[in-house]
C-alpha cells in the first residue's frame, strides 16, 4: 500500500483494527508484539491521527444496540452544495457526510441516543435547507464490520456477532460515548477514561470487556480514514430487490470479496425503491467496477436492477453520538 511505506506503521494498522487489548497498559502489549517501546507506539498512532490517516483508537458500536441511527440523503443544488453540507455537518448527531454521484448527492448518517433525537436532526436539516430528506432506516445488517488491510487485497471478515443488550448497566452509555469518540493516546488510556467519568479504572476495564463480549462494542481498535490510506474509489451500490430476494442475496453479497459493507434498508415509495445496500472500497474505479461485475454475476443477483453512486468527497467522519449534546446553533 503506497500510502503507508513504513512496515511498522502497516503492522499497527493491519493487526490492531480490532481486538485492542483491554488492560491497564494496552499500548505496551502492542509494543511487545512489534518489538518497540510503548512510547514509540503511542507516538506513531498520534502522528497518524494528526496526519488524518486514522480517526481514533476506539470503538464502533453495533447498529441499534444502545442508540439510534439512520442513513439519509438530500438532493442539493450544485450552487448550494457547500452551504448545505455545512448545515448538515453542524448537527452533532451527524457522524458521516459524503458527496456522491447522483441527483441525491449528499448522503449522511444521523445518530443519537434514541429515535426521537434522530428524527429531530432530520427535521432540522429539512427545515434549514428547504430540501426533502430521505430517511433510509436500517432493517437488517449482513456485514457492518468495516476494516482495511494495508497489504494485499484479502480481508478476513468476522462472522456476525450476536448482540446481548441485557448486559447494559447505568453509566455504560458514558463509556461507550468515550470509546466512540476515541481513547486518549497515553500509556494508561482506560485510567484516563475512568477519571473523565469519575469511576475506577478496574470498573471501566471490566465494563468494556463485558460490552465487547456482548457484541455491543462491535469493534475496538484503530479506526482508519480509508480515503487517506488510498481507498479513494468508493462506491455505494444499491439493489432493487424484494425482501424475499434479499433473504438469499444479502448474505451472498456480504460474503463477496471486495464488498466491505452490506445491509437492508427501508425504501421510500415512489422516490427510492432500493432495499439492499453494499459498499465497495477500492483503490481505483477500475478495481471497484471489477468487484461490482463479480457481485452482479452472483446467482442471487443476476439481472437485478442496481445503481452505482461513487463517493467524491468526505465532509465529515466521526464516531456515533450516543449521549445527547446541545444542538449546534
Amino acid at each position: 500500500m503506497c500510502h503507508i511505506s513504513d512496515p511498522i506503521d502497516r503492522a499497527l494498522l493491519d493487526d490492531w483494527q480490532r481486538d485492542f487489548p483491554v488492560t491497564g497498559r494496552p499500548f505496551q502489549v502492542l509494543a511487545e508484539k512489534l518489538e518497540l517501546s510503548e512510547g514509540d507506539v503511542i507516538d506513531r498512532l498520534a502522528r497518524m491521527r494528526a496526519a488524518g490517516r486514522i480517526t481514533r483508537v476506539g470503538a464502533t458500536i453495533a447498529p441499534g444496540a444502545v442508540s439510534a441511527s439512520t442513513l439519509a440523503a438530500v438532493a442539493a443544488p450544485e450552487d448550494r452544495l457547500e452551504e448545505i453540507a455545512a448545515m448538515i455537518d453542524a448537527e452533532p448527531g451527524v457522524n458521516h457526510n459524503y458527496q456522491r454521484e447522483d441527483d441525491w448527492n449528499l448522503w449522511f448518517v444521523a445518530t443519537g441516543p434514541d429515535r426521537e433525537h434522530v428524527n429531530g436532526t432530520l427535521s432540522r436539516i429539512g427545515h434549514k435547507t428547504g430540501l426533502r430528506v430521505l430517511d433510509l432506516r436500517l432493517v437488517r445488517p449482513f456485514n457492518v464490520d468495516l476494516g482495511f488491510r494495508m497489504s494485499g487485497r484479502s480481508r478476513r471478515v468476522p462472522g456476525a456477532r450476536k448482540v446481548d443488550r441485557s448486559v447494559m448497566q447505568d453509566g455504560d452509555r458514558d463509556l461507550l460515548q468515550t470509546l466512540s469518540t476515541g481513547l486518549p493516546l497515553v500509556a494508561d488510556p482506560f485510567a484516563a477514561m475512568a477519571r473523565s467519568v469519575n469511576r475506577e479504572e478496574e470498573h471501566v476495564i471490566s465494563r468494556v470487556r463485558v460490552l465487547h463480549d456482548a457484541g455491543i462494542i462491535s469493534r475496538l481498535g484503530v479506526i482508519v480514514r480509508h480515503r487517506a490510506l488510498g481507498w479513494s474509489a468508493n462506491a455505494m451500490v444499491v439493489w432493487d430487490l424484494s425482501p424475499e430476494q434479499i433473504d438469499r442475496a444479502g448474505p451472498a453479497l456480504a460474503d463477496h470479496p471486495g464488498v466491505t459493507l452490506c445491509y437492508e434498508r427501508r425504501p421510500v415509495e415512489g422516490v427510492w425503491p432500493y432495499r439492499l445496500y453494499s459498499m465497495i472500497h477500492a483503490r481505483s474505479r477500475k478495481e471497484a467496477r471489477e468487484v461490482l461485475s463479480g457481485a452482479a454475476e452472483l446467482p442471487e443477483l443476476v439481472g437485478a436492477r442496481h445503481k452505482v453512486l461513487f463517493s467524491t468527497r468526505c465532509f465529515k467522519q466521526t464516531g456515533a453520538l450516543i449521549q445527547a449534546k446541545e444542538v449546534a446553533a
